[in-house]
């Protein structure tokens, strides 16, 4: 139940190439699954149930993927704005923990979400071929992105993430 679509395996260049118009659209769509998801899990009073043993709530769940999603869209940026950027991980553990995830409506991040994912489809939507090839380290993996294929990362993170606060809603 850790990876209920099964783990991220960075996608060879030709299959990220060919994939593009699915990671876009996966991103522009998050948002509104998210929030069906988040109504039907706050209205079945689920919000602050975990999807294992030992995982994050559903509470954690949204406000991680508006926590990660910024990040990422900044990921996406400077990929496009600098050569060769390295990307820094940060403790997503530690984040969720942190005393707003609790103290703040789900409603806030879900806002977050749709703002972001707009801009960052809109954004992937009109790259250009030589943009699409651009490349970033990130020092957590140690793998070399180019922008598809973080694209392709974040497209299946938020499809992981989807999974999640499906298992959620089925107990």
């Amino acid at each position: 139940m850790r990876y209920p679509i099964g783990p991220f395996t960075l996608p060879a260049h030709e299959v990220a190439a060919a994939n593009r118009n699915v990671y876009v659209k996966n991103i522009g769509e998050l948002p509104e699954k998210v929030a069906a998801l988040a109504r039907q899990l706050k209205a079945d009073g689920k919000l602050d149930v975990p999807y294992r043993e030992g995982g994050w709530t559903a509470r954690q769940v949204i406000h991680h993927l508006a926590d990660s999603h910024i990040n990422a869209y900044v990921r996406h940026r400077r990929i496009l704005t600098e050569d060769h950027p390295t990307l820094t991980p940060y403790d997503e553990g530690a984040w969720a923990e942190l005393p707003d995830v609790t103290a703040t409506p789900i409603e806030t991040s879900l806002e977050i979400l749709k703002g972001i994912h707009l801009r960052w489809a809109v954004l992937l939507a009109t790259c250009s071929e030589n943009q699409w090839q651009r490349t970033a380290f990130h020092s957590g993996s140690g793998w070399t992105y180019r922008l598809d294929t973080l694209a392709a990362n974040y497209s299946w993170h938020g499809l992981h993430h989807l999974a999640h606060l499906e298992i959620v809603l089925k107990k």
